[in-house]
């Protein structure tokens, strides 16, 4: 189907077309392979942020008449966008991106397409002639380590390991700075086996001839099948054991001498043994199920001991596979699983890529975009516009022929992101407490407690906007996506990763962005940090008036009771809007001492002793979170000589203060207290932005220059401040330097579950081991 009509019916059930912003594309690549092609390209992408200044009408640290200023604009970011679909819809799907494009042909005339891949020999003139560009063939199996490096770096949640039967089915590994080296096997119609140790350096080392073509092709002579897909399925219904030979069949039971069990493979296809002497013998006995079950243990099986044998002879560990045969399917990677694990003893791990059919087109796009110093930058995955593993999007493209559709979308940072210096073990860091993949009853909870809080995230957008005429529209759009994401991991809770309270948080906040909502939160914060200002220098004031060791505790009761402040919390949101709660209000509340956990004697112990050199503190919330709790108790640090490193969030999440606001509220707390003043002037005190954009924070995730200011000013203090951060994630979290990890719990389910009650005190003091 290559009609104009038909090339442009290609949609999504939410009417987003699947190939999106082609209006603003700027280069594309392309893997074609036998069954499936994979389209990479590059968009410029418009979106709203919000923007703060603040001038100054007054002297003397007066506040009245300070005018603070605020504003959407209109930014460009990058995105890359892939899309997976079967190779036989290729002429439509090339039609409808020639007919999207900006302009006409001629917009491409003299560009070229990175294409990698069988097809890219077999319709380089379809490439030109549809597009109107020139093709350049690149390597596969370059693009492929290409492919799978970029990804090992950019998607922490892209590397599980599947266990069939485990809780979790899909259990994903940390993100490991150390990518390299590892192996790379990927089974097509055969099978190849790639050593990377470096982005440069790499080798094929061996491989087989028995590969997916054979399943395919010992499937299609041996059953009725009429494709690979409809061989899987067969697959997935047969009894191997109908027709394979186990070591009970031989022994009668275990073969303990060999350390070989009952249930073992002794023989593919033993049962169907015969001669032309064996009168009984009936082919017709033999199911097409078993036959394809044990056609795919016997590859897989075969596969996995060859694999496994390179790993350990080149002193391995690792073994990424890859390619058309795997897909992400449970059986394929239940057999190979089993095969590396019993073959290597469980010292070599078979690791599968939840994207691993990009990898090519990925590779080829990298090869085309060389020019561009991608490696100054990184990448991370959008949840709005990426399908899930397992969990394709249906498009028609036409009223006759429907086909399903995978995607992936990433957007790039302005910066690098690397894992925290002062982490005790980066390679098994992990940044969240609880695995909801792995936990039912929390995963149940979380799922429903933020379905249930999007109305008022709905309400907030839409009045975030007022002079908007769309605004309820998007908003109703925003919801419709959220909830359906939501809905779709109660079923398929391993879809984008882990998933966790950070994730299903990251993926509000794409959501939102995705329908033109930076900041819904962005006039609350005004006013709180107004209200804050305001009573900033009396509450100096009385912590001077107090004894040291008074001081102290206070300090930290303040930072407490300021973290209370947090439009994400059900009920506190629920209570700052009904009543005029305040900072004394919020005192009110904490609970007593002994906290659930406390350890302020230890604290206020320490600090007998010398001061520490410098301080990173993680801000949470603006307003009286920021400066009335952070901002004295970092003054108390300025004053016994220690520096200061304030890391808030690059975008917009709930009230957290931003690293743009954090920069317009210095000043003028500066205006207030000349300690604080000084600190900033001569730079002891420094802003810095996180890298993130969560409430949550993920220290495999940060940005460089966190890193470098933290190695420069020898941070030996690390203050994670709020639930997002202290609870959510890293709590358990070991450092090389000392940590408080300080939060109130605003949740009532999550405090029954720590043994707490409501507003519960976290006060976590720990010194490295």
């Amino acid at each position: 189907m290559t009609s104009q009509t038909g090339a442009r019916s290609i949609v999504l059930p939410e009417q987003n077309s699947v190939f999106r912003n082609l209006k603003n594309v700027k280069r594309f690549a392309i893997d074609i392979g036998g069954s499936l092609t994979k389209i990479a390209y590059y968009s410029t992408v418009s979106y709203k942020r919000a923007s703060y200044d603040f001038h100054e009408e007054t002297k003397e640290g007066k506040n009245d008449g300070a005018k603070y200023e605020m504003a959407e604009t209109d930014v460009e970011g990058a995105r890359l966008h892939f899309i997976k679909f079967e190779t036989k819809h290729i002429e439509t799907c090339l039609s409808f991106i020639q007919q999207n494009l900006v302009g006409s042909r001629d917009f491409m005339q003299g560009k070229t397409i990175k294409a990698t891949g069988g097809g890219a020999y077999k319709y380089t003139d379809l490439l030109t002639s549809t597009l109107g560009l020139t093709v350049d063939k690149e390597d596969e199996m370059e693009c492929l380590i290409k492919g799978c490096n970029f990804l090992l770096k950019n998607i922490p949640d892209e590397v599980f390991q599947y266990r069939r039967h485990g809780n979790p089915e899909y259990k994903f590994s940390s993100s490991d700075p150390n990518v390299f080296p590892y192996l790379l096997c990927n089974i097509g119609s055969g099978v190849s086996v790639m050593k990377v140790e470096s982005e440069s350096s790499y080798e094929r080392i061996g491989g087989s001839a028995m590969g997916g073509g054979t399943f395919w092709g010992l499937g299609s002579l041996l059953t009725n099948a009429e494709g690979f897909d409809e061989l899987l399925e067969l697959a997935e219904k047969g009894d191997h054991r109908n027709i394979d030979m186990l070591v009970k069949d031989i022994y009668g039971g275990d073969y303990s001498g060999m350390g070989l069990p009952s249930d073992l493979l002794a023989c593919s296809f033993g049962k169907a043994i015969h001669s032309v002497r064996d009168t009984n013998f009936n082919r017709g006995h033999f199911e097409d199920g078993d036959i394809a079950r044990s056609l795919l243990f016997m590859i897989s099986n075969d596969i996995g001991q060859i694999a496994c044998l390179y790993a350990m002879m080149h002193g391995l560990t690792r073994v990424y596979f890859g390619g058309y045969f795997l897909r992400g399917l449970p059986l394929s990677m239940h057999t190979i699983s089993f095969a590396i694990n019993y073959w290597s003893k469980g010292k070599v791990q078979a690791l599968f890529l939840r994207h691993e059919g990009y990898l090519g087109a990925i590779g080829a796009f990298l090869k085309g975009a060389e020019e561009d110093d991608t490696e100054k930058y990184s990448w991370g995955e959008n949840y709005a516009g990426s399908s899930g593993l397992r969990s394709p999007i249906p498009a028609q493209l036409s009223s006759q022929n429907n086909a399903m559709f995978h995607q992936l979308e990433m957007d790039r940072f302005d910066w690098q992101l690397v894992h925290c210096p002062l982490l005790q073990d980066p390679s098994n860091y992990f940044p969240d407490t609880v695995d909801l993949t792995q936990d039912t009853e929390a995963r149940k909870y979380w799922l429903q407690c933020f379905e249930d809080a999007i109305d008022k995230f709905v309400d907030r957008a839409i009045k975030s906007q007022p002079h908007r005429v769309d605004a309820q529209e998007r908003a109703e759009k925003f919801c419709k996506k959220y909830v359906s994401r939501l809905h779709h991991l109660r079923s398929h809770p391993f879809a984008y990763g882990s998933l966790t309270v950070r994730s299903l948080l990251d993926m509000r906040e794409h959501c939102l962005n995705e329908f033109n909502f930076p900041d819904p939160y962005l006039q609350q914060k005004r006013i709180e940090n107004e209200q804050a200002l305001k009573v900033l220098s009396q509450k100096l004031k009385e912590l001077d008036e107090m004894t040291w060791e008074e001081r102290q505790e206070a300090l930290v009761v303040g930072l407490l009771a300021g973290n209370v402040f947090d439009w994400g919390a059900k009920e506190v949101a629920t209570l700052l809007e009904v009543s005029n709660f305040g900072f004394e209000e919020a005192l009110g509340k904490l609970q007593g001492r002994p906290w659930l956990c406390d350890n302020l004697d230890q604290w206020i112990d320490r600090l007998r002793n010398h001061s520490h050199k410098c301080a990173a503190i993680f801000v949470d919330n603006s307003g009286m979170d920021v400066v009335l709790g952070v901002m004295p108790f970092a003054r108390e640090l300025i004053r016994r000589g220690t520096k200061i490193i304030l890391c808030a969030n690059s975008k917009p999440a709930l009230n957290d203060v931003t690293v743009q606001e954090l920069n317009v509220l210095i000043p003028r707390i500066g205006a207030i207290c000349n300690d604080i003043q000084q600190a900033f002037t001569e730079g002891s005190l420094v802003v810095v932005d996180s890298g993130q954009g969560s409430p949550c924070l993920d220290l495999s995730r940060l940005n460089v220059k966190v890193a470098e200011e933290m190695n420069r000013l020898g941070t030996d203090l690390i203050l994670l401040e709020g639930m997002g951060r202290a609870i959510h994630t890293n709590l358990n979290t070991k450092f090389t330097c000392e940590v408080i990890k300080a939060a109130v719990i605003k949740n009532r389910w999550l405090a029954n579950r720590l043994g707490g009650v409501m507003y519960s005190v976290i006060f976590k003091y720990e010194r490295p081991s």
